[in-house]
């Protein structure tokens, strides 16, 4: 076991909170396990174990995020393997490469707040650095099965701003509009609604062109417009 990971689990544990690993648990409706270890905690005890075990590059990056990734006993494990690969220090590795090993944890996590997690700050920036490498990819998860690639391809560009890519949000948008899972339609609206704070005009009549926007998405998409 890599010692950061060693690190990391053993502070975990000896951080837990039980009760609060019960009711975080029943909110997360999660068949993993907890510790009951708040994020701020988290944020400290990485903060910690990066400082004390400095990761020579992305070949080790990889190595420990897959270990706390696969290895997981509890959730904040998960958690951990996304904040380590989002810390500062490491965002300079990330580029196209890295995006498997993104859709590996956004199919195995298949719960909204590990996909969020990745789609908005690994996956959008990506996007935003790699305009020509990153687009293909994500079409290609438009469509897919998986609902959770799905919603990635419709929130991904969440704090784009005026960087969106209004040709793929719309693309990603209209090819699940019948969709009925809550997700996918909470998605939309999120999408929309966020784009609203720089293009309100542009997600009106967006919402006017398209009436088969599910109930939710629309009351999502103008919470901010008064519609």
């Amino acid at each position: 076991m890599h010692e950061i990971v060693e690190r990391l689990r053993a502070d975990l544990a000896a951080n837990a909170n039980p009760a609060a690993a019960v009711e975080m648990q029943r909110y997360m409706k999660s068949a993993m396990p907890l510790r009951g270890v708040a994020k701020p905690a988290r944020e400290q005890l990485l903060e910690a174990a990066v400082t004390a075990h400095p990761l020579a590059g992305p070949a080790e990056l990889d190595t420990v995020v897959r270990e706390l990734w696969d290895g997981a006993e509890f959730r904040e494990e998960r958690y951990l393997a996304l904040s380590l690969a989002g810390h500062r220090r490491h965002v300079p590795w990330l580029d196209p490469s890295w995006v498997p090993l993104l859709r590996h944890w956004i199919v195995t996590g298949a719960w909204w707040d590990f996909t969020d997690e990745i789609a908005s700050r690994r996956i959008g920036p990506l996007l935003r650095v790699h305009p020509a490498a990153l687009p293909p990819v994500i079409r290609g998860w438009i469509t897919d099965p998986d609902r959770w690639l799905r919603r990635t391809s419709v929130i991904c560009q969440l704090q784009a701003r005026d960087a969106t890519d209004t040709a793929l949000l719309t693309e990603a948008i209209e090819a699940n509009l019948a969709d009925p899972d809550f997700f996918l339609r909470k998605g939309i609206g999120w999408a929309l609604r966020q784009h609203a704070r720089v293009e309100p005009d542009w997600v009106r009549r967006f919402v006017d062109e398209h009436p088969d926007l599910s109930p939710l998405s629309r009351r999502e998409a103008l919470r901010r417009l008064g519609g």
